[in-house]
């Protein structure tokens, strides 16, 4: 079985209602941060998503939605323009 990009799972899950969730590993690689950062966000109230089993899981969506409404927060990636070095 091929490995999916988010965006492939995103639109393969779309139908169903659901969205894929994040690891805590995928959520630091996304933002680039550590796992302390990570830590710290979830102690100022970045929302878990509830799981069945062990770990943490993150919807990017509500992620996203509580970086813009926290001032504390890092600037996500996606919003910040690429610099190119010439």
């Amino acid at each position: 079985m091929a490995t999916q990009t988010l965006a492939e799972r995103t639109e393969t899950l779309r139908p169903t209602g659901l969205t894929p969730l994040l690891t805590t590993a995928q959520l630091m690689a996304r933002y680039g941060v550590s796992n302390w950062t990570v830590n710290e966000w979830v102690k100022r109230g970045c929302p878990v998503e509830p799981t069945s089993f062990r770990g943490r899981r993150f919807d990017l969506d509500r992620v996203r939605d509580w970086m813009a409404a926290d001032q504390t927060a890092p600037p996500a990636p996606e919003l910040v323009p690429a610099q190119r070095s010439a």
